[in-house]
């Protein structure tokens, strides 16, 4: 068996030489066509990288600004201060000392109600009334009883009272 001698003619001869130009030709197209999409694929990429990276910054002062929020949020719902006030210091002429005196006392007593939340102040309304009106406080040799005559539950713990001799 022999190999046809394809070389003396010229057609054959032109059709391979066309079929390797034009596979060479279309490579290239391949190649040039390829590397333009992997160029605006790469280009693509990098800008959603980008936005990616921009959206995650984004979202931590998102977080944040949500943390800090909710932290004075919670700092809003509890008791920050505890306000005193005697109203009828008057009646039994107390000097103004003695009068802080008194309301630093109550004040006292009900220091374990600060950052203590407000449900749990309002709960326990009836046992602050409880605790202030049992005290007793010895004031230039008298005793001294309370009377809450209003109380007002909110960041402040707001309570006025009246004094009465025991």
């Amino acid at each position: 068996m022999r190999i046809p001698p394809y070389y003396r003619k010229s057609t054959w001869q032109q059709f391979f030489a066309g079929s390797v130009i034009g596979g060479l030709i279309s490579w290239f197209i391949f190649l040039y066509i390829f590397g333009v999409w992997q160029e605006d694929y790469s280009k693509e990429i990098q800008k959603q990288r980008d936005r990616i990276s921009e959206l995650i910054d984004e979202k931590k002062i998102w977080q944040e600004e949500f943390n800090k929020l909710n932290k004075e949020n919670q700092e809003i719902l509890t008791v920050q201060s505890i306000y005193i006030k005697i109203t009828n210091k008057e009646k039994y002429s107390l000097d103004p000392v003695s009068v802080l005196e008194m309301e630093d006392k109550v004040r006292e007593d009900l220091r374990i109600m600060i950052a203590k939340d407000i449900e749990t102040v309002y709960n326990s309304r009836e046992l602050i009334r409880r605790t202030v009106e049992n005290k007793t406080i010895k004031v230039t040799n008298k005793r001294f009883k309370f009377k809450v005559t209003e109380m007002t539950i909110y960041t402040t713990l707001s309570l006025e009272l009246e004094i009465e001799i025991e």
